[in-house]
């Protein structure tokens, strides 16, 4: 077998099939996360057109605050196979 062929080969046994579950973060952490942010990015924005430089960093603030309350909601178990989040029977 030539080197091109092993790697050939080794790299279609690494390819991603459709029925690997490829994790897209659909947890309530992840939802608060993006909300959030938009709504920072939203008032940057909105700022950003008027010329507010004040508001424009308030929404910056929004943003990083939208990464802390995700990053505290998965370590309070709402992330992707959290804690709260285990099947429960229902």
């Amino acid at each position: 077998m030539s080197k091109t062929t092993v790697s050939a080969n080794q790299a279609e046994s690494k390819m991603a099939s459709h029925s690997d579950a490829i994790g897209h973060g659909n947890s309530p952490a992840a939802w608060t996360c993006v909300i959030v942010m938009l709504v920072g990015a939203l008032i940057s924005s909105i700022a950003f057109v008027i010329a507010s430089t004040p508001i424009f960093v308030g929404g910056l603030v929004v943003m990083v605050i939208g990464l802390i309350v995700g990053l505290v909601m998965r370590r309070a178990g709402y992330g992707v196979g959290g804690s709260k989040l285990q099947n429960n029977g229902h």
